[in-house]
């Protein structure tokens, strides 16, 4: 059974290189009705007019909803059955992804930029190579623990536990290592007292 809420999402923005033609294919192919929430910024226009538009006005089964606050944000993710990231470029982080696996849904991502960094194949999601494997891994959506995908959500993701990696990094630094700034450089607490940035101890 599928979880959920029964449909698929993309969330972002339209754009050649989010690819929305590839999840309108693939939700199309898998049965699964697909919502759009996006934005259409203006150097965008053209592609969505000539290009997504149509693709949407010919399947009955895509809704596009247009751009959404915080608040609905939670809602659309947390009651799709996954999120597709169909990328064609090296994007860096992928923050939806993040917010997807916050919400307990899995994510069917491209193997491009930081996906293979971010999605844990088989656990918080499926890391596909073309369209073919992913409209295959929608029909396995079923198989994942949404109570793992959030789980390792707070593993990895989570503002403290971040925070925690950072500080680490921090104190693995050879100036830190070997005795403190140089340079000239200021310590992490020669500014504690000027309502600086926070530090952490």
């Amino acid at each position: 059974m599928t979880p959920r809420g029964g449909y698929l999402a993309f969330l972002g923005r339209i754009s050649p290189e989010k690819r929305p033609d590839r999840a309108i294919r693939i939700a199309a192919r898998s049965g699964l009705p697909l919502r759009i929430a996006a934005k259409v910024d203006a150097v965008d226009r053209h592609y969505w007019e000539t290009q997504i538009a149509p693709l949407v006005e010919s399947c009955p089964n895509v809704e596009f909803i247009g751009e959404i606050n915080e608040t609905q944000k939670a809602e659309f993710l947390g009651q799709a059955s996954g999120l597709l990231f169909p990328i064609d470029w090296p994007e860096p982080f992928g923050l939806v992804m993040i917010e997807a696996m916050a919400c307990a849904t899995p994510v069917i991502a491209f193997r491009c930029g930081s996906v293979p960094e971010v999605v844990d194949h088989g656990v918080t999601g499926f890391i596909v190579g073309n369209e073919d494997e992913a409209v295959a891994a929608v029909g396995r959506l079923g198989e994942l623990d949404r109570a793992a995908v959030r789980a390792a959500f707070e593993a990895r993701f989570t503002a403290q536990r971040m925070a925690s990696d950072y500080v680490r990094l921090y104190h693995s630094l050879p100036d830190v290592r070997h005795g403190g700034p140089q340079d000239g450089m200021p310590g992490p607490h020669e500014h504690d007292d000027e309502g600086g940035l926070p530090v952490f101890a």
